[in-house]
């Protein structure tokens, strides 16, 4: 394959005003990042620090390897809950691990081209988890929100609506004013500025207000970030997690979340972002970019990453269009951890829960759950699946569950879609013309019969095949099988084929197979049918086919 990181593309034909976009670009969507990376990492269960190095080093690597020309990687609110459950049972090391493996996979994928096939995970599987992924973050938001005062919160979507009920008393009023105001700030900032987000607004405001607040008038009751954490404003040093084979097979499910969800989310963003800006990425290309960033973030205490929508767009918004502003992002990160970290011990989590309440309510889709629940009956089953599974148990078990019960539906469509027609007397030589309405009638001689089957033949439509020829009984001389329709054959339809080849000869009924394609043809071969029954006996067209069944009668006549 042909591994093409578009940062290299781009060189071609950069400019100094290229650059001075990019430039302006990677600094303000860098600035963007900073509350998001730290508000992701400590929803993830992790230190601030550790979003913080996620969005430098693993957003580094996607820009300068990835192909995407605008993607902007980092930390991202679909990974917190599978990230907060992984660290509450395996710790920061088994997070590494399961990282680690995520990113092998993710480089797996790209280099067997399976970028095109993401895409093609069916739109309620995504809605569903994305809408489930909101509902609980939004839940585990609550304690910080309203200031509660619990121990511990529990894992589990219910028990935690249970808890948070019982300690409604201990609601902190001045941190739920702190929250409340952060979210309304956020809401109308588009409304007077699309270029500064409304969440670095919100979070300058009340950390200024709260810090105010605590230094001359001792409220100290608003909890910060610096109350929870201690932060480490300096360069993370490289640790490798020791890797057995048992801690692989223990994480294997956790990590396969983590590389789909991050190899659809990237593909996703890249091709929206494909969209605003008339390009076209190299989707295998970015798979491997993310599996990289990936392998390498974890070793020096990063945590799951790919892809931000929300941050992609604003890099196109702001004037980003070659992979450099996605770099110059990462060193303004860098920059800030360093000269300016200890400052965001100042955050007041109250303000950060309120950012993350946001992002799960864009996050949450409702609308498009809303439009999909009016769908079709297996869509909105898959939608309502999903998104259940999500919530109540958790997203590896989502993932997993809601993909098998897409596969099955939609094999059952396709085993609907195909038809198996019966002609005993006479059958129309050109009737797959279309407007052809004085197609020749071919009439069918004495004990042959046509079975037409119209669409793939494959293990859902086998049984199909096998039963129909059950009820009839019949045993005609020369059963032709028209297959002029049949655009493919996998081993169960030719295993079908075989054993009805066989069961034919016991009744003395010969088959012959009619319209057979290049493709169908060849797998024919390879599984023995043409050994089977004789080359000859395989017929390009209907007409060829009679012609040699007549002659297989006047034979045994």
């Amino acid at each position: 394959m042909r591994f093409r990181p578009k940062l290299f593309e781009v060189f071609k034909n950069y400019s100094k005003e290229l650059f001075y976009k990019d430039l302006m670009a990677g600094i303000i969507v860098g600035i963007v990042a900073l509350p998001l990376a730290i508000a992701f990492g400590i929803a993830s269960g992790v230190s601030p620090e550790q979003g913080l190095f996620t969005a430098i080093i693993a957003g580094f690597i996607i820009s300068f390897l990835g192909g995407s020309k605008v993607q902007i990687g980092g930390p991202t609110g679909a990974f917190i809950v599978i990230v907060y459950g992984i660290v509450q049972e395996f710790g920061i090391t088994g997070l590494a691990v399961a990282t680690i493996i995520a990113g092998v996979m993710l480089v797996a994928m790209g280099l067997l081209k399976l970028g095109v096939v993401i895409k093609f995970i069916p739109y309620p599987i995504i809605v569903g988890f994305t809408s489930g992924i909101a509902l609980t973050i939004f839940a585990t938001q609550i304690k910080d929100l309203f200031g509660l005062s619990i121990d511990k919160v529990p894992a589990d979507f219910i028990s935690k609506w249970g808890v948070y009920a019982e300690n409604i008393g201990t609601t902190n009023l001045p941190a739920l004013i702190i929250g409340v105001l952060t979210i309304v700030i956020i809401a109308v900032t588009p409304k007077f500025s699309n270029k500064i987000p409304g969440s670095l607004i919100a979070i300058i405001l009340m950390t200024v207000v709260v810090y105010f607040l605590r230094e001359h008038f001792g409220m100290t009751s608003i909890e910060t970030i610096g109350d929870r954490f201690s932060i480490n404003a300096a360069l993370p040093k490289a640790e490798r997690p020791v890797i057995t084979f048992e801690i692989i097979q223990t994480l294997m499910p956790a990590a396969f979340t983590i590389a789909m969800l991050g190899a659809i989310e990237s593909l996703l963003s890249a091709t929206v972002a494909d969209g605003v800006i008339g390009d076209k990425h190299h989707s295998n290309t970015e798979l491997i970019a993310q599996g990289v960033a990936n392998i390498v973030a974890p070793i020096f205490g990063g945590i799951p990453a790919t892809g931000a929508i929300a941050r992609t767009m604003t890099n196109i918004n702001n004037g980003g269009r070659t992979p450099v502003a996605g770099i110059i992002h990462a060193v303004v990160l860098l920059l800030i951890l360093l000269f300016l970290g200890n400052l965001t011990k100042h955050i007041p989590m109250a303000c950060l829960a309120g950012v993350l309440v946001i992002v799960a309510y864009n996050m949450s889709e409702w609308r498009t759950f809303k439009s999909l629940l009016k769908g079709q009956k297996s869509d909105v089953a898959v939608l309502i699946a999903t998104f259940l599974l999500t919530v109540i148990f958790d997203l590896t078990i989502a993932i997993e569950l809601g993909l098998v019960l897409a596969v099955v539906l939609f094999l059952r469509r396709i085993s609907e879609s195909t038809q198996i027609s019966i002609f005993k007397h006479d059958i129309e030589e050109a009737e797959y013309i279309e407007g052809n309405t004085e197609a020749e009638k071919l009439v069918l001689p004495k004990g042959v019969e046509v079975y037409e089957i119209e669409g793939p033949f494959f293990f859902g439509v086998a049984n199909k095949f096998e039963e129909t020829m059950k009820m009839l009984g019949d045993k005609p001389k020369v059963r032709i099988i028209r297959m002029r329709k049949v655009p493919f054959i996998d081993s169960t339809g030719i295993n079908n084929l075989k054993s009805l080849i066989r069961m034919s000869v016991k009744d003395k009924t010969k088959i012959l197979l009619s319209g057979v394609n290049e493709q169908v043809h060849t797998a024919l071969d390879k599984g023995g049918v043409a050994d089977q029954i004789g080359q000859e006996n395989i017929c390009s067209n209907i007409t060829e086919a009679l012609e040699r069944a007549e002659e297989i009668i006047n034979k045994k006549c």
